[in-house]
């Protein structure tokens, strides 16, 4: 199974859907890319660390890298990147799920750090209940 988690920057929501989607499918290829990346944002690896994940060694990639890669799935994870996203030549199911950018968090480094754990926490349900749908519907 290849699967393909798309956003704007590449380097909070997809980075953070990418590690927990490779994590918990190892037999699948997990990419993660943006409509501008950015880089991988450094409260993005710290808080997916907190959860026991690596991701020290992702890269934030444009997403015209995949475009001929024939994914099983490419999800959006913001309105913006469901908006530019391509048209990959090999296809794949398009699903889209918007979580907050916890990059454009205010306040104090505390309060945006725990916006981070929390938009983490939101992903982390969300790719349970995917890999959840996607045993049911292959049952």
């Amino acid at each position: 199974m290849k699967i393909l988690v798309l956003c704007t920057g590449n380097s909070c929501r997809s980075q953070m859907a990418h590690a927990f989607l490779e994590s918990m499918i190892p037999e699948a290829q997990v990419l993660s890319a943006g409509t501008h990346p950015q880089g991988v944002h450094p409260y993005a690896l710290q808080a997916i660390q907190e959860v026991g994940i690596d991701i020290s060694h992702y890269s934030s990639n444009h997403v015209a890298e995949y475009t001929e890669i024939p994914f099983d799935y490419i999800i959006t994870v913001c309105d913006n990147a469901k908006e530019k996203c391509p048209i990959f030549l090999g296809g794949g199911k398009k699903i889209h799920h918007s979580f907050p950018d916890p990059a454009e968090a205010q306040g104090e480094e505390k309060e945006i750090f725990n916006e981070f754990r929390r938009v983490r926490n939101m992903i982390q349900v969300y790719c349970e209940n995917f890999i959840q749908n996607i045993n049911q519907n292959n049952k």
